[in-house]
């Protein structure tokens, strides 16, 4: 049942008593309303410094509870589900409503979409030798790094819903294998001086593309970043890049 509305004389009647240094027990007797309904009258006038009502919020909600809490259940347990498949269950239960507002009421409960971080799918030997490599070089200084080039390829972004903070958790990140393929794909290279080039891989990576990439781009890349003649290439450990044919 909807709480009685009192008038604006009323709630002038209380702040006019309360400026005069009466209690909200006092104020409560005097004329016959709840002490709680005092201190909303109080806390209201405190906060806007007006006793009449104020702008309503938006109409209301076209999704019941029900179907709102279970969009938010959905996005967490399924972190990259997309807003066209939260969509259809709900039509599928007779609610229809736009993707923004899906995404209004996951915010409200701290799942915003952002993209997915990628890892390397590493077995526990690949994480042994990632550390002993971190370890090895634990010594080398700021300038030993400035010469090292790295490069990498990359496949096209996926969203994930997730709160702050848990950007690195396994639910929301990808695992990455040896160039699986994708979307779009890419290889590129960087140093602490900058980005170098970056190359679009029109389909699957293979040894005899990824030389030609090599041939075609990491020197000039070393150029435009003045790296000199003698900088380290780095690159992880993907079979086509420890081949024979192109270490040589």
């Amino acid at each position: 049942m909807k709480n009685k509305e009192h008038t604006r004389q009323v709630r002038d009647t209380v702040v006019k008593k309360f400026k005069a240094g009466f209690g909200y027990k006092k104020i409560s007797q005097a004329l016959n309303i709840p002490r709680s309904t005092v201190q909303a009258i109080i806390l209201k006038w405190k906060e806007y410094q007006t006793t009449a009502n104020l702008p309503r919020p938006g109409r209301p909600s076209k999704l019941s509870a029900h179907t709102r809490r279970r969009l938010i259940r959905d996005a967490a347990k399924r972190p990259m589900i997309t807003l066209d498949e939260l969509q259809r269950s709900t039509a599928e239960v007779g609610d229809s409503v736009h993707r923004t507002t899906i995404s209004r009421i996951l915010h409200t409960s701290g799942l915003y979409g952002r993209v997915a971080r990628r890892k390397p799918f590493l077995k526990v030997i690949h994480k042994k030798c990632c550390l002993k490599f971190a370890t090895s070089h634990l010594g080398d200084t700021p300038n030993m790094w400035k010469k090292v080039l790295w490069s990498d390829g990359n496949n096209a972004k996926r969203y994930v819903w997730r709160k702050s903070n848990t950007a690195h958790h396994p639910e929301h990140t990808i695992p990455t294998v040896k160039h699986g393929g994708g979307s779009i794909m890419v290889w590129a290279c960087f140093s602490s001086a900058g980005t170098g080039k970056m190359v679009k891989i029109d389909g699957k990576m293979d040894g005899a593309k990824y030389r030609t990439i090599l041939e075609e781009n990491l020197m000039e890349s070393a150029k435009d970043l003045r790296l000199g003649r003698r900088f380290v290439f780095q690159q992880d450990n993907d079979p086509k890049h420890r081949a024979k044919s192109t270490m040589e």
